[in-house]
């Protein structure tokens, strides 16, 4: 009975954009361009298209893409960026703007002005995750004993050197 369940050692990056002056419908034509993509060809396919909405989705993207840095840094795990892949990507509908045209002998014509709510994730390639995994493995397999202590004291004396260097670049 007892089910061994993997840890998921992906990494992913999640953004939301809310209430863009933009009809769903509008934006979802867009959003369907770059779905499963890799992120670099996602952020490509933004610059060149023709759609107002592309810019708004783009600066999306590239918030999804650093959430996900972000979160790899504080894990204390490297990513690579060429690995990551659009996994999610859609758009709901935000709240309508209620409006009153002049309309013949006094009466109105409502409309209503529409916007929407954007949400772009990206993660890590299935591939890329595992080779993230198996190079982190062997780094913990490498550190261990007295040649792993002495291996961790040089890097941590060539870390303090490369902080010392970007300090006195700075003055």
């Amino acid at each position: 009975m007892a089910t061994a369940t993997i840890a998921s050692s992906q990494i992913e990056g999640l953004a939301q954009t809310k209430f863009i002056r933009v009809s769903p419908q509008k934006a979802r034509l867009v959003v369907d361009l770059i779905r499963g993509r890799r992120a670099e060809d996602a952020l490509q396919t933004l610059r060149f298209t023709k759609k107002r909405i592309a810019r708004e989705i783009e600066k999306t993207l590239r918030s999804a893409i650093a959430n996900a840095e972000r979160k790899a840094e504080d894990a204390g795990e490297s990513l690579d960026v060429d690995g990551l892949v659009v996994s999610r990507c859609f758009v709901n509908d935000g709240p309508r703007w209620k409006r009153m045209r002049p309309a013949p002998m006094g009466r109105g014509f409502r409309y209503q002005k529409r916007t929407a709510h954007i949400v772009v994730g990206v993660a890590e390639h299935t591939r890329a995750a595992e080779t993230r995994v198996a190079a982190a493995a062997a780094e913990a397999e490498a550190s261990k004993g007295i040649k792993g202590t002495v291996r961790r004291a040089r890097k941590a004396i060539e870390k303090r050197k490369k902080e010392t260097e970007k300090l006195r670049k700075k003055k």
